[in-house]
């Protein structure tokens, strides 16, 4: 049966979507051994999980980015413990518990397709390439569960102007790390691997659009997408695509990951739209991790003075 909503259902409690989306397989048994799907199912008790170990303090990592929220930080153990990251599991401490698997060095980023200057840049000269600074964003997931976190990065915009697209680049397409043996939610079915994600050309080049290589200050943490990952704060989490090894620029739209396995409930963009439900539960509202109250989901989560520019004209419930 699909998971029903009600507004005081923990997101702790709603199906993973992998798992949903193979329910006829586990009623039919064997399924979690055919594909060597080990995680735990939603119900389970979650696994304790301890936040990581201090990591390396990021230089100028507390330089003040423009854009952020004042609202109060999510703490740093529940940034870290409390994850959506399905290369290393599907239940939410999955990929703390999984972490430390993910090797992270050495690391490198291929720029590639309709540019000028195609590269593959190491991870660390990528870092060093552009001041960081701090941005304190919201990230809205889909099953209406929300965070503040301050994020370490740089706009993505310079980075790109730097590799010179061609007039063909309308989009950009990215790609996550493909290791079945570091990820251990790769050997599963649970998405088509790697994981895929896109933007459009404007929405890449917008300036709340960034790549982030930490959090609080310090290193990324793997379970949080560990060593750059993309940071998108007006849409849907699952469209910050983490643990990025390639970047391509295309001339037509990409395929990404959650569109290709369900695109009924998936679009493209994924604009935060408190107007457009999931098939499955609402997203009129959310619930802020650490707080007891649900809240009104803001649109474009709560970016709209900066961003509702990119969509004018567009019909915003048929392109979700």
């Amino acid at each position: 049966m699909p998971s029903i909503w009600r507004p005081d259902l923990p997101s702790s409690e709603i199906t993973p979507e992998g798992l949903y989306l193979r329910r006829r397989d586990f009623l039919a048994g064997g399924a979690a051994a055919a594909t060597g799907l080990t995680f735990g199912l939603a119900g389970c008790k979650p696994k304790v999980v301890a936040p990581p170990a201090e990591l390396p303090a990021l230089p100028g990592a507390t330089k003040p980015g423009p854009f952020g929220t004042a609202e109060p930080r999510t703490p740093y153990k529940d940034v870290t413990t409390y994850n959506n990251f399905y290369e290393l599991g599907t239940d939410k401490s999955d990929p703390a518990a999984n972490a430390d698997r993910l090797k992270t060095r050495p690391w490198t980023v291929a720029f590639e397709g309709e540019i000028a200057k195609p590269q593959v840049i190491d991870i660390d000269a990528l870092i060093a390439r552009f001041p960081l600074e701090e941005r304190v964003y919201r990230l809205r997931c889909v099953e209406a569960w929300s965070m503040v976190i301050p994020w370490v990065g740089f706009p993505l915009g310079p980075l790109i102007k730097q590799l010179e697209p061609t007039s063909r680049a309308k989009y950009v397409a990215f790609t996550t790390k493909l290791a079945p043996d570091e990820m251990p939610g790769q050997k599963t079915s649970a998405l088509e691997w790697p994981y895929v994600e896109g933007l459009r050309m404007d929405e890449a080049l917008h300036p709340l659009t960034i790549l982030a290589v930490g959090l609080y200050g310090r290193v990324l943490p793997n379970q949080d997408g560990a060593p750059v990952r993309l940071v998108v704060p007006w849409k849907y989490g699952f469209k910050s695509i983490k643990s990025i090894v390639r970047v391509r620029f295309v001339e037509t739209q990409p395929p990404t990951s959650w569109n290709r396995q369900n695109a009924h409930e998936y679009g493209f963009y994924s604009n935060v739209n408190p107007e457009v439900d999931h098939p499955r539960w609402s997203q009129a509202n959310e619930r802020r991790i650490g707080e007891l109250r649900r809240r009104v989901t803001l649109a474009f989560n709560g970016y709209g003075n900066e961003v509702a520019g990119l969509y004018a004209g567009m019909d915003l419930r048929k392109n979700f």
